[in-house]
């Protein structure tokens, strides 16, 4: 089987659930603010540590300071799929419900992966997965991170346009 094609089927299936359709819906639809971890667009296998000094996340031999478990969770998803620049919700309620919704749509992407390639090699079976983390960090990066700090251009009580 062919990866576009194969790539075709898994955002077929998914639909909603495509995560760079998550990103795009449900991220990038509300105020956020940009954040940058210095990682190789590649795959790979984050760790979130629980330290004295609070949470961090641990990229091959980097660490990246976290807030709070929820944001911890969320940039793990982005430092998986090589993705160095991304959106986080300003709004820290919200980030914990998306980092589950973009969590599931990452595995049951890689489930369908594994089931239209079922009878495939190992080897062929990682060509295929490289080639869906590479479009959904392509398509990701195409949506953008946003900018650097939120608008606060809305009316308030104290302060009328």
């Amino acid at each position: 089987m062919k990866a576009d094609q194969l790539i075709q089927n898994i955002r077929t299936k998914l639909g909603a659930d495509w995560l760079p359709e998550l990103y795009s819906s449900r991220v990038r639809s509300q105020r956020t603010r940009s954040h940058r971890i210095d990682i190789a667009p590649r795959e790979h296998l984050p760790e979130i540590l629980y330290t004295l000094l609070g949470i961090e996340l641990k990229v091959g031999k980097v660490r990246f300071q976290c807030p709070d478990l929820a944001t911890a969770r969320y940039m793990r998803i982005f430092a998986r799929l090589g993705i160095a620049e991304f959106a986080v919700p300003y709004d820290i309620s919200r980030i914990s419900a998306i980092a589950d919704d973009l969590e599931t749509s990452w595995r049951r992407g890689l489930l369908i992966l594994m089931q239209e390639s079922e009878g495939s090699s190992d080897r062929s079976r990682s060509v295929l997965r490289r080639a869906l983390i590479k479009e959904i960090r392509n398509e990701i990066e195409a949506v953008g991170p946003g900018e650097k700090m939120p608008k606060f251009d809305r009316e308030t009580r104290q302060r009328k346009s």
